[in-house]
């Protein structure tokens, strides 16, 4: 088992800056992937980013330029910085984990989420 524990989310400004925090614990592979996704009111969840324990790191289009994601290994936490945030980002977002590089058969592990609001 691997538990995910998600953490700095909360209510900014438009224009203002998080940065989310995904800690793993239990079964750590040392080859594995750990992302984020979102999902707002009424949408399906959608990938956000993800990073590999190699160093690979793959960042939806649409969020390019405006959120960054990295990891420290050694402490098995992945984080994801949003910058320029918009009404829009608002949403729940979840940290995810698949032992490997790719999860080709899915992820195997979630987070309870954090809610990320956008408001004026």
């Amino acid at each position: 088992q691997v538990q995910l524990v998600e953490s700095g989310g909360g209510l900014v400004q438009p224009g203002g800056s998080l940065r989310l925090s995904c800690a793993a614990s239990g079964r750590i592979v040392s080859r594995n992937t750990m992302g984020w996704h979102r999902q707002a009111p009424g949408k399906q969840r959608e990938l956000v980013a993800y990073i590999t324990s190699g160093g690979t790191t793959v960042l939806v289009d649409s969020m390019k330029g405006r959120f960054t994601i990295s990891t420290n290994n050694a402490k098995n936490t992945v984080y994801l910085q949003m910058n320029s945030l918009k009404p829009e980002d608002t949403a729940v977002y979840y940290c995810s984990y698949c032992s490997g590089y790719g999860c080709y058969d899915g992820w195997h592990y979630w987070g309870q989420g954090t809610q990320v609001t956008v408001s004026s």
